[in-house]
């Protein structure tokens, strides 16, 4: 099923995790935050202290970093345990804007080091200059990020083959991730199959396609079938396929439910009927116009 879960090396009480080009290990479950209400300190605390997660994604333009520094310190769960990526905004692309901007994101965080920093968007939107020209700027940025140790990992976010390409030629350093959305509307498996040639961790983002995936009739037959929720199954299915999957919630019980999912597989046959079920739908941004 195109997995390379590492049941060898698991984050804490059991989480499989991914091994990355450089040797490090990501927790293929982890919590997303977003802006917009998306942050509750409470979840984030329980999810950290009760339900074993060790893997928190968050970005600049959700304004929360600073919010998860008092979470992550509240849990008391040692920072070695954890798995903290963060984003870079297109407001901050640039050479020195970048490096500025990925110590001002560890400073609101409380860290000395991000385990994963992610170009957030492949449009630049500096007048003057072509895209292409303002992503391997930024990247040079990242690579002395990671080479100085600031960044353990770093990759980009909603970038497409073409964008990867383009930074293939431009760069030194293969990204380790790429996070973009997934879910059973949005399956983008010729991008996954780039990236898995390249020795890019292909991440999702949306697993539930922002609720939308809940209520179709493959999803709750299912989800009977197996005893399990709607959700489960979603996200389930994307850690099948062996994608890092991010779902988040403010509701205390809905993480709790989020990270019950390594109780059961998934049949061949069930995978493949969520896999039909890709129709090209966005719930999130849609990179294809960029250049």
């Amino acid at each position: 099923m195109g997995t390379r879960l590492s049941m060898a090396s698991r984050a804490p009480l059991g989480f499989p995790t991914l091994p990355l080009s450089n040797g490090l290990h990501i927790p293929v479950l982890g919590l997303g935050t977003s802006h917009q209400g998306g942050y509750s300190h409470d979840a984030v605390v329980y999810a950290l202290q009760k339900c074993g997660i060790r893997h928190i994604d968050t970005a600049k333009r959700y304004g929360c970093e600073s919010l998860l520094q008092k979470a992550i310190k509240e849990s008391d769960v040692k920072r070695e345990d954890l798995w903290i990526t963060t984003k870079l905004w297109h407001s901050d692309y640039g050479y020195e804007n970048t490096k500025q901007a990925c110590l001002e994101s560890c400073k609101r965080l409380g860290v000395q080091y991000l385990d994963l920093y992610l170009v957030h968007w492949p449009d630049a939107q500096v007048p003057g200059k072509s895209n292409r020209e303002v992503r391997a700027e930024t990247w040079r940025a990242m690579e002395d990020l990671y080479e100085k140790g600031i960044c353990r990992s770093i990759g980009v976010s909603n970038f497409l083959i073409n964008h990867l390409e383009q930074l293939k030629e431009d760069c030194k350093i293969t990204p380790h991730v790429n996070q973009v959305e997934y879910h059973p509307f949005q399956r983008p498996q010729e991008l996954v199959d780039y990236c898995r040639g390249r020795n890019i961790v292909f991440e999702g983002y949306c697993p539930l396609a922002k609720g939308e995936a809940l209520t179709h009739p493959n999803i709750i037959q299912l989800a009977k079938k197996y005893g399990k929720t709607p959700a489960q199954i979603c996200i389930r299915w994307s850690i099948q396929n062996g994608i890092v999957t991010i779902p988040k919630s403010t509701k205390i019980e809905r993480i709790q439910e989020n990270c019950e999912v390594f109780d059961f597989i998934l049949a061949e046959d069930d995978v493949a009927i969520i896999n039909g079920m890709h129709e090209g739908r966005h719930v999130s941004w849609d990179p294809s116009s960029i250049v």
